[in-house]
């Protein structure tokens, strides 16, 4: 008797979904670097650069905030485009422009030529930095997808404390005469190194059901940060005119347009800018409000230590920009450590973390009491080296919580929304507690003015403990 043997036809299997490489992870927390170091890296380089181009302290700000606000403004548009167009496409092209407007910035001859290749610079890394989040959400998951968060969120904090302290190293050492040209210039060969592993590591996504884009929201949403962050840093330095008072006024009227745009396409089917419905994940909303307090007394600090150090306690840039070393150093290793502590603890690590930046940035506070003028790296160590490992414990953290819970499809616009929450909190932190700090110091003098801003902060840090008890206990 012969046996037949009936062959089952063989169903080709669905093409693997695209994996992000531990090259392609370098390579897109390297372009996560870029902006944030960009951000902070002029801080300690602004009076030398308002003494070359004879600019006055009102351009000098927007040397600072045109970058913030265009990188601002377009962020949410640019993980839009990157759902939209293919993510690797808008990345290698965002770091390409970032690339060239830092080389235009490097070169700039005159003070605003510098100020409007800082705004293109801002709008080239809302094309890049979107891409960063939403690649690594589209290609990793599990306990990959924890570790990259993880190291994202450990990149973003670093990078805001090594942007001053190379921004300080760079002007002190006048590479080949260039002087401040420098802290912009080197991005250049960095760029060109992002480029190249970018186009060999960094996997193709995009959005399974791409959306187009939304104009008006798109419009509505740059009226809204506009209307609010222009005037809020300008402000102090160009005397309060009135149109500063007039935008400020319109800031809640486009904020409701904004809201209102957005709530009806999100009802009726249609693709707005920022689903509305996105905010009905917990995990996500309970983020956001926790990162603004954070981002705002982070940016704010950071810009009123550089200033105090300088112009207060007499430090050079180096000097100045290595005072806070400890804080990086200690950053760094509680971030290796903040993976295992989630995994056992959970996100209560978060208010522990809160704990731990208000004493550091009350033994600051103290210090810059007691040892004013003479207060450098020694004085704040203790201080700068409980903040930094408290902000280790938070940032990371929260990052991960934000986007736990968003659907892979939403992965640019979750991405961007977090981002814009973060760089528009850290726009707003430079403008209200440097306007603060720089409004006081002409009446109650350089010390006491920095004393009363950091207590300001001490009282933001309160506010991002209290709203972390809040967070959801574990991380999806």
């Amino acid at each position: 008797m012969t046996e037949t043997i009936t062959s089952r036809p063989v169903r080709p299997s669905p093409s693997a979904s695209p994996v992000l490489s531990g090259l392609g992870l370098f390579t897109v927390l390297l372009a996560a670097a870029l902006p944030l170091i960009d951000f902070f890296i002029v801080n300690v380089a602004l009076p030398t650069i308002g003494a070359e181009l004879s600019a006055g302290e009102a351009v000098l700000e927007l040397v600072v905030a045109g970058y913030g606000v265009a990188y601002a403004v377009l962020l949410v548009l640019g993980g839009r485009l990157g759902d939209l167009f293919g993510r690797r496409r808008l990345f290698l092209g965002g770091m390409a422009a970032f690339g060239l407007t830092s080389l235009a910035c490097g070169l700039a001859p005159d003070a605003w030529s510098l100020v409007l290749a800082r705004v293109a610079q801002g709008a080239s890394a809302a094309a890049m930095l979107p891409q960063v989040l939403a690649t690594i959400q589209a290609t990793t998951s599990g306990p990959r997808r924890a570790k990259a968060m993880g190291l994202y969120g450990a990149t973003a904090g670093l990078s805001m404390v090594a942007g001053q302290i190379l921004g300080g190293l760079l002007v002190a050492a006048d590479v080949a005469g260039t002087g401040w040209r420098s802290v912009f210039l080197v991005n250049v060969p960095v760029v060109v190194l992002g480029l190249i592993l970018g186009a060999r590591a960094v996997p193709d996504t995009r959005s399974p059901r791409p959306e187009p884009v939304d104009v008006p929201g798109t419009v509505l949403l740059a009226a809204s940060l506009l209307t609010l962050l222009v005037p809020l840093t300008e402000g102090r330095a160009a005397g309060w005119p009135l149109w500063t008072w007039l935008s400020l006024a319109a800031f809640p009227f486009a904020a409701a347009a904004f809201y209102a745009v957005e709530r009806r396409a999100d009802r009726t089917g249609r693709t707005p800018l920022v689903p509305p419905s996105l905010f009905a994940i917990v995990s996500l909303r309970r983020g956001l409000l926790l990162i603004v307090p954070f981002s705002i007394g982070f940016s704010g600090f950071m810009f009123v230590v550089a200033v105090a150090l300088q112009q207060g306690a007499g430090l050079g840039p180096v000097d100045a920009g290595l005072a806070l070393a400890p804080l990086a150093v200690v950053f760094f290793l509680f971030s290796v450590a903040g993976p295992r502590l989630v995994s056992r603890y959970g996100t209560r690590v978060v208010p522990a973390g809160a704990v731990l930046q208000g004493l550091g940035l009350a033994l600051m506070t103290l210090a810059a009491w007691r040892s004013w003028p003479d207060l450098g790296m020694v004085e704040l160590l203790p201080g700068a080296a409980l903040a930094g490992a408290g902000q280790a414990l938070q940032l990371p953290v929260v990052f991960r919580v934000v986007l736990s819970e968003v659907p892979a499809a939403r992965a640019g616009v979750g991405s961007g929304v977090m981002i814009t929450t973060q760089q528009s909190s850290l726009a707003l932190g430079v403008a209200t507690l440097g306007t603060l700090f720089l409004s006081l110091s002409t009446s109650l003098g350089m010390r006491d003015a920095l004393v009363t801003t950091l207590l300001v902060q001490l009282a933001a840090v309160a506010s991002t403990g209290l709203l972390s008890l809040r967070l959801p206990r574990t991380v999806a």
